[in-house]
């Protein structure tokens, strides 16, 4: 075995301790190092230290609406943590001054989340200004309003996403700023089964990053933007920044029509029957090129649906063009009527809903009737059965009272579940915080939305505005899922994650929102 030099020993040993962060270490000097002393020489191990790696994000341990608060609704504050203050301070962000103190409430601990949560309740604070809260121990907060109705910008951008995803019309920077350009996808298309027919089906929104146009996405959207209109229309304006602007019809109405002029356009004119959506794709030697996709049972049945739904609350507007769309509704009913065994029952269902409240006739009636007595509604998760369940309950033509009642229960008992679900989730939502989850958020909140337009109900309406909170950073991961909105925004984290450039969310999102605007606006009506 070979003799350690001493002198390796004492240079091992120093590198240790300067390594180590000692502070007392001895100063030696060794002299110049020999020459080609293979004994002497000090060999690595060849591994070179790597400090590439990324410092992990800091979130807040004290959960806000990054947005705001409205005055003189609830105002939670959530905080995460095992070991928390008995207290908390809201500061005002402009002069640091401390304006409120609170005591945080325990809520105990989340199993599905692996957090303890609790709650700062400030909602007797009502002075308006941009604040934050700030606890011992666990820092701050993000910055945060509180105002009369902080959400009335926010609402104008969810509303004007449609506008900036219109095809075939140039967006001007005036109204559209950064998301100006140039009228696209003007060409006609050609049949993806038979090249040689060609068709103009420019217009309509893009549902993708792809400038796909697609007729069932196009209808559920519309759905959700006509329920939104039919139930809260006195928030709905004409001055949105569209076109159409101050032409004294509500701009979301305007928008509407501007997807509906391309559904037509999407159905043959001979049999009825609704082509399913237009797609592009690029061509080295021809540039773009338009592609109409095939006719579905689905988007058929479907734009017949939304086509009777349009009729019926534009008429007030423009009855010629209402009665077009009724009619265009019947001859797409009628085409799906001779492949029933395609088409899907619930569908089918909310389709006839449609067209017998804007017709009044008894055929469409007895299929509503038909299909409620042979498959009586549990629960309002599909969306065909929901929307057509709001419609017949609706209408002002003759009804079932019976099947109504029993609507009216189920309706009724939804709101209940989401309610229950929400208030006793420790985020004080319906969602799967850990795996995201928005998606099911919204559909939840769509019925609750609906039930509480229907019976009022003043614990329904924090509900709504707790799950708006969620979806402005009171989340676990500190993110506003909506544009333009909150320190921490999805689009700095990942755009997929955002929720208004998904046209159907969007919808259910403005959905939501009409609901709580419609409170604030009753709320300030009421104070002013």
């Amino acid at each position: 075995m070979k003799k350690i030099h001493s002198k390796k020993i004492i240079s091992i040993l120093l590198i240790a301790a300067l390594l180590t962060g000692c502070a007392f270490a001895p100063e030696y000097s060794f002299g110049d190092p020999p020459e080609n002393d293979d004994e002497n020489s000090f060999t690595t191990l060849g591994l070179a230290p790597e400090f590439d790696y990324e410092v992990p994000e800091s979130l807040p341990s004290i959960l806000v609406d990054q947005l705001g608060y409205p005055a003189d609704g609830s105002k939670i504050a959530v905080f995460c943590g095992e070991s928390l203050p008995d207290t908390f301070t809201i500061i005002d962000a402009d002069t640091g001054e401390s304006v409120y103190t609170g005591q945080i409430e325990q809520k105990g601990y989340d199993g599905e989340n692996g957090v303890y949560v609790s709650y700062g309740d400030f909602t007797p604070f009502r002075i308006y200004g941009t604040y934050y809260i700030s606890a011992s121990v666990i820092g701050r907060s993000y910055t945060f309003r509180i105002a009369q109705n902080p959400y009335r910008e926010l609402y104008d951008v969810a509303l004007k996403q449609y506008y900036y995803n219109r095809c075939g019309l140039t967006l001007s920077s005036e109204l559209a700023g950064n998301a100006a350009h140039n009228a696209c996808h003007t060409r006609e298309a050609q049949m993806k089964e038979e090249a040689s027919v060609k068709m103009d089906v420019s217009g309509g929104w893009h549902v993708d990053e792809d400038a796909t146009r697609s007729v069932t996405i196009g209808c559920s959207t519309v759905n959700h933007l006509l329920l939104a209109y039919e139930l809260f229309g006195d928030v709905f304006d004409d001055d949105t920044g569209i076109p159409e602007s101050g032409n004294d019809i509500p701009d979301i109405l305007d928008e509407v029509k501007y997807e509906i002029d391309w559904l037509l356009k999407m159905q043959d004119s001979r049999s009825g029957a609704v082509y399913s959506s237009v797609s592009s794709a690029d061509s080295m030697t021809l540039g773009y090129l338009l592609y109409i996709d095939p006719v579905t049972m689905d988007a058929t049945i479907q734009f017949a649906a939304t086509m009777a739904k349009f009729s019926y609350l534009y008429q007030n507007y423009d009855r010629a063009f209402a009665t077009r769309c009724l009619q265009a509704a019947d001859r797409a009913y009628r085409y799906a009527g001779q492949y029933l065994g395609d088409v899907s029952p619930e569908e089918y269902f909310y389709a006839s809903t449609e067209l017998y409240r804007a017709t009044g006739s008894y055929g469409y009636h007895n299929a509503v009737k038909n299909y409620l007595q042979q498959n009586p509604v549990e629960d309002m998760q599909d969306n065909y059965v929901f929307w057509g369940c709001v419609t017949y309950l609706s209408t002002r033509q003759k009804v079932d009272t019976n099947l109504c009642a029993d609507l009216i229960k189920v309706l009724m008992l939804e709101g209940e579940r989401i309610s229950y679900a929400s208030k006793n989730s420790k985020f004080l939502v319906c969602v799967d915080e850990q795996n995201g989850g928005r998606e099911e958020l919204l559909r939840e909140i769509t019925r609750l939305a609906v039930v509480d337009h229907i019976i009022t109900n003043h614990e329904y309406a924090t509900v709504l505005q707790n799950q708006l909170h969620y979806l402005l950073g009171r989340n676990l991961q500190s993110i506003s899922y909506l544009n333009e909105a909150g320190s921490r925004n999805y689009a700095d984290i990942d755009e997929n994650q955002g929720i208004m450039n998904q046209v159907e969310l969007n919808a259910e999102l403005v959905l939501m929102m009409s609901s709580i605007m419609e409170e604030l606006n009753l709320a300030g009506n009421h104070t002013g």
